[in-house]
């Protein structure tokens, strides 16, 4: 065995540590993404619904403006986002370069996608509910909060996973321009430097983080379904 990996993956071997780093590297900027996007995208998310046409807020301007935000943002391949923004990041992080630096195109490209996700998800609540809920005197927070973001629970969960599967392939974008992570180490050494073994130890490490967030999000799909 020990002849077989000092034959084939001897720069694997070589690069242990910074294999090790990497991928800690991928799994905050994929975490801390996912946590602000998160918070963000389903602040949109709802906002878009109840102030829709058939919202419980319904708010034609605020709407349209925040729809059009949306369409725009989920638009643009996150590639030339990742470089429209560098100015934006270097404002806020003063550097263009590293994982925390790649946290502001990461969020700005999942933002989007996560909130329009949500207002899918949102959008399937049974109307009724909503209506018995109205009926029943409650404020829009509490309808918000009681009927559209109990009884879509499951259908929210089920877009996360799907979000955060998403954000972990953006990560291995942002590590192509110097963002860090796995993507960066597979680019920096498995593409330029001709180690094909590290290109295949790192897209086996993304795809187990792929396979484990997927497993999870199953998982409590099942929990909170009725």
């Amino acid at each position: 065995m020990t002849t077989f990996f000092s034959t084939y993956f001897k720069n694997v071997l070589v690069l242990k540590n910074e294999i090790i780093e990497s991928t800690l590297e991928t799994l905050y900027m994929a975490g801390v993404t996912a946590l602000i996007a998160g918070i963000l995208g389903i602040s949109l998310g709802v906002v878009l619904v109840v102030t829709d046409e058939n919202g419980i807020l319904k708010n034609t301007f605020i709407y349209r403006f925040l729809d059009n935000i949306v369409n725009t943002f989920r638009s643009l391949p996150f590639i030339i986002l990742l470089a429209l923004v560098v100015p934006l990041t270097r404002l806020l992080v003063h550097t263009s370069i590293g994982t925390t630096a790649a946290l502001v195109p990461l969020v700005i490209g999942t933002v989007p996608f996560y909130a329009r996700q949500i207002q899918v998800a949102l959008l399937e609540v049974d109307p009724g509910v909503i209506e018995a809920a109205q009926s029943m005197g409650s404020s829009p927070l509490e309808i918000i909060f009681r009927v559209y973001l109990k009884e879509g629970l499951t259908s929210i969960i089920r877009v996360s996973a799907l979000t955060i599967i998403n954000v972990i392939g953006l990560t291995t974008m942002a590590g192509a321009i110097g963002g860090g992570g796995l993507g960066n180490l597979a680019i920096a050494r498995g593409y330029n430097r001709y180690q094909n073994d590290v290109t295949l130890v790192a897209t086996l490490i993304i795809l187990v983080i792929v396979f484990i967030s997927q497993f999870i999000g199953n998982q409590l799909v099942k929990k909170t379904s009725h």
